[in-house]
């Protein structure tokens, strides 16, 4: 019996994406997409590209309380997810969040880095943090769990190795991020409009963007130490895909050679079917449209410095890719089932 599932607010570029995978998914079906805005319109035709394919029409998220879904894709804004998370908490169905309501480790750090007030703070207990190769054991036997965001996936995975083995200084660790204009939504904004993206590159939310301690969190608890990081995003002027550069001074006393670092990083990742370790620096069109995230570490003698290229299509590994992931751990399926793609270059 194939998995029943359903994607709550599917207008934006997440909910299209995960309309894909489902639709491709050999052990799901797409039983119901919503939008509140655009409700009793055609999936296909607020996404043209599935004209054919997707043509159901969007209903509300009212009308799906007793339809018998087996899982729930929360593709909503940050502030958004916690009410349906709220309303749907003794349902018999998973949910999988792809908002950051409960990525953090607690509802006070989620109010000072969200600035906004939690209002279903009971649950953050009951979910798990969705980065299958750190915590696929929990996700298994987890009825809700918070997808990671796109900036963090691509730098917990770069940076993991080099913390937990005490290669580099965790107290100074700078990370550089550039990302593709689907990262901001599919709503217009004027920062995102063609003119100012285009021929365009820029940094933004300096020293303060949210996703600084997402990474801190999780790198801190899985590693037992206390880095802190130096973030910053960047607005590339493509549609799709992250790059980030991480770098960190090597530690007094540690010798390291590239092909001894290469060797961490392959048996960190060992087993892990999406992290691919590379030979030579990757570039997001190597990973576009696909679930892999590739990693090239290097060392820089003459400096001091690791240096570790990390990419992800932030629409794919950074959200619907890593969330149907996710739910395939969550179900019992091969972790690659549906997953299985190679990509689109150029």
């Amino acid at each position: 019996m194939k998995i029943r599932t359903a994607i709550i607010g599917a207008t934006g570029f997440t909910g299209s994406e995960l309309a894909r995978l489902i639709t491709l998914h050999p052990s799901m079906t797409l039983e119901a997409i919503t939008s509140e805005s655009s409700k009793g319109v055609k999936f296909s035709a607020v996404h043209p590209h599935f004209f054919g394919l997707v043509d159901q029409k969007l209903i509300s998220a009212t009308e799906i309380d007793d339809s018998g879904l087996d899982l729930v894709f929360l593709a909503l804004p940050h502030g958004v997810s916690m009410n349906y998370v709220k309303k749907w908490k003794d349902a018999d169905f998973k949910i999988v969040d792809l908002s950051g309501d409960y990525r953090l480790a607690d509802p006070e750090t989620y109010e000072k880095w969200y600035q906004k007030e939690h209002i279903f703070k009971e649950a953050f207990s009951s979910f798990v943090y969705g980065l299958p190769e750190f915590f696929s054991e929990e996700i298994k036997s987890a009825r809700m769990v918070a997808n990671p965001g796109c900036y963090p996936t691509s730098a917990i995975l770069g940076a993991y190795p080099i913390i937990k083995e005490g290669l580099v200084e965790s107290d100074r660790l700078v990370i550089d991020s550039k990302s593709g204009a689907t990262g901001a939504g599919i709503k217009a904004k004027s920062g995102t409009l063609y003119s100012q993206v285009n021929e365009n590159f820029n940094a933004y939310a300096i020293g303060n963007h949210r996703h600084t301690i997402e990474i801190e969190q999780i790198l801190g608890g899985k590693t037992k130490r206390s880095p802190t990081v130096q973030f910053t995003p960047h607005l590339l002027p493509t549609d799709r895909g992250i790059l980030s550069t991480i770098y960190g001074g090597i530690k007094n006393g540690v010798k390291i050679s590239n092909e001894e670092l290469i060797t961490i990083y392959k048996i960190t990742y060992s087993g892990h079917p999406f992290v691919r370790i590379r030979e030579e620096a990757p570039g997001i069109k190597e990973v576009r449209g696909t679930n892999y995230c590739d990693l090239y570490p290097t060392v820089d003698p003459r400096t001091g410095n690791i240096i570790v290229i990390s990419t992800i299509d932030n629409l794919m590994k950074g959200a619907a890719g890593q969330a149907v992931h996710n739910a395939n751990l969550m179900f019992g399926l091969k972790e690659t089932e549906g997953l299985d793609l190679i990509s689109l270059k150029p």
